[in-house]
């Protein structure tokens, strides 16, 4: 049943899509040693269709697959990677077509860069860091998506007794946190690190970018459901439920 999936699915208007059943690829980010996050891109082969541009490791979908299993799967095939190296986070569908193809991006994380193994369909595979995605010549539908699938670095502030309690493991939160976040707004955050926020006196720093110094600037979230604290908290703040982070870490 291996490979139903190969092939045109053609629209109304004559366009034409791979894969009988859509597309699937793996949008697999890791951190790099200043921990700002690089994501793996392939370099399409010459011979291949849209052949030279930049995309990620992906391909048709098999009739008996998930989206998720099939990016996983393409992403073993044309560059090595493992699934048990892998966090699956979430999927979004980044582009329809009139003949009903479709092609999902699985996001995923990785701890660090992972060594990569390219196929007969890459000439190159890399590490590309995220603000520099958008510099290189990439495939039209790659593209066309990056724009809602590229992260913002969040600065996340946990008010350390509505969170985290009289425990304050904050060591362990932070590393059982998911790099790859949604925000509320529908984007995506990246989690360099976790921080505690303890006291008021330190409220008029957070309108202060933190952080590595992205291209798409740094989001300050706090994380607290106190008024005082709350109201203390400059308009540039995003406020986050406890609950926020709890679903966050479901998805860890």
């Amino acid at each position: 049943m291996r490979g139903d999936g190969d092939g045109w699915a053609t629209g109304p208007d004559g366009s034409r899509h791979w894969g009988k059943h859509g597309a699937a690829g793996l949008l697999l980010r890791a951190p790099l040693p200043d921990e700002t996050p690089a994501v793996l891109l392939q370099h399409r082969a010459a011979w291949s269709h849209q052949g030279g541009t930049w995309a990620l490791p992906g391909g048709a979908r098999d009739s008996h697959e998930t989206t998720t299993h099939a990016a996983v799967r393409e992403a073993h095939e044309e560059a090595g990677i493992e699934s048990a190296a892998i966090r699956v986070r979430t999927e979004v569908v980044t582009m329809k077509a009139a003949s009903g193809w479709s092609y999902t991006t699985v996001i995923a994380d990785a701890e660090r860069p992972l060594p990569t193994v390219a196929n007969g369909e890459s000439t190159e595979l890399r590490w590309v860091r995220e603000t520099d995605v958008a510099g290189l010549p990439l495939h039209p539908g790659f593209e066309a998506g990056w724009p809602q699938l590229r992260t913002t670095e969040v600065r996340l502030l946990l008010d350390r007794y509505d969170v985290l309690g009289e425990s304050g493991a904050l060591a362990q939160l932070s590393k059982a946190l998911p790099r790859t976040v949604h925000l509320p707004d529908g984007t995506y955050g990246w989690l360099p690190r976790v921080e505690v926020l303890e006291a008021l006196d330190t409220v008029g720093r957070l309108a202060e970018p933190a952080g590595h110094g992205t291209t798409l600037g740094t989001v300050t979230a706090v994380v607290t459901t106190d008024p005082e604290l709350i109201e203390q908290l400059p308009a540039t703040v995003v406020v986050l439920p406890p609950a926020t982070v709890r679903d966050w870490l479901q998805q860890a």
